[in-house]
């Protein structure tokens, strides 16, 4: 007769304090038994969240291509050819009428990403007569646009700037594998630029660049342990792009995929965590367990920056389905 099977305790003691997860800990829970790393973070998600409620984010490329990062994932890089041209800032008419049409939609949040290292002086100005427009709409406002001074931070936040968005995208250790043109520290600095201020952070990063577990890991303690953790925290599946060096890449297993959901949201209980890049390609069933595992937010809207994202209604479809409402007021 076969032993009987020992119970696992899900439930380790709380930690002593926010951010103190090592990566040795981090890696512990993606190593857990599937159904009880998805049982834990959903107890989790239930502790701080409506498990069945999604806040829907718009996106919209207010500059698109010609930066001067390498980001070996990107499309927009100048230092590739995808095909991709170069565009002007959009003018303030565009943006304020796609930000009314994700409004129509179900947006709560309306995120503006422009291709910059960073911005230029003769740029904030736009930057923030948008943010004041789609503000006035009563949308939540999220601008990303490379890295900023301190002062530039401070003219997002008193133009009404919600959330400022700059992923860590990977690792300290695999970072520079993905990106020579701009260090961890400058990322680390602008994030606590847009600390400073008082405006909230939404801060994450990309899987499937061909990093290994502990790697993965790794991104993930960074984030937990930013004081405090973002509010928003994206998590995005590399899209492979023709053009860039990372196309080819052998891509992530979706249960790998899956597990880092669960670890985002049993580190940071109480951010909202994010689908980002690379949903269009999860059939419904991966979704749906992306959800289970503490998801609660997505992009939405019919592209994401560059590259494809599940037409609207077909989330509208899936999310009935599933019994999940969409959340009025956006909440982190």
């Amino acid at each position: 007769m076969n032993a009987p099977v020992q119970p696992i305790h899900l439930h380790r003691p709380v930690k002593a304090k926010e951010g103190d997860w090592t990566v040795a800990e981090i890696e512990a829970l993606f190593a857990l038994p599937f159904a009880d790393l998805m049982h834990r973070a959903q107890t989790v998600h239930r502790e701080h969240h409506n498990p069945n409620e999604v806040q829907l984010s718009t996106l919209l490329s207010i500059k698109t291509g010609g930066c001067e990062e390498d980001c070996k994932y990107c499309p927009q890089s100048a230092h590739y050819d995808t095909g991709l041209d170069a565009d002007k800032l959009m003018d303030l008419a565009e943006v304020k009428s796609a930000a009314e049409a994700a409004k129509a939609s179900g947006a709560t949040r309306f995120c503006m990403g422009a291709a910059w290292r960073s911005p230029k002086e003769r740029h904030m100005e736009q930057l923030m007569a948008m943010v004041r427009e789609v503000k006035g709409l009563g949308l939540e406002t999220c601008v990303t646009a490379g890295m900023l001074q301190p002062s530039q931070a401070q003219q997002l936040k008193d133009a009404g700037l919600d959330y400022y968005n700059h992923n860590l995208d990977t690792s300290p250790e695999f970072y520079g594998e993905i990106i020579t043109t701009r260090t961890y520290q400058d990322r680390l600095d602008t994030l606590a630029a847009v600390r400073e201020t008082g405006m909230k952070v939404c801060c994450g990063g990309i899987v499937g660049l061909g990093e290994s577990r502990t790697q993965r890991a790794g991104l993930v303690a960074q984030l937990a342990n930013l004081n405090p953790p973002p509010e928003s925290v994206p998590i995005n599946n590399l899209v492979q792009v023709e053009g860039t060096p990372l196309a080819g890449t052998a891509e992530l297993d979706p249960f790998e995929f899956v597990r880092t959901i669960a670890v985002a949201r049993i580190t940071m209980p109480t951010s909202m965590v994010r689908l980002s890049a690379g949903r269009e390609a999860m059939p419904e069933s991966l979704q749906a367990l992306c959800f289970l595992a503490g998801a609660n937010s997505i992009f939405y809207g019919d592209k994401l920056l560059t590259t494809g994202n599940p037409q609207a209604e077909a989330d509208k479809a899936l999310l009935q389905r599933l019994g999940m409402a969409v959340q009025e007021v956006a909440a982190g």
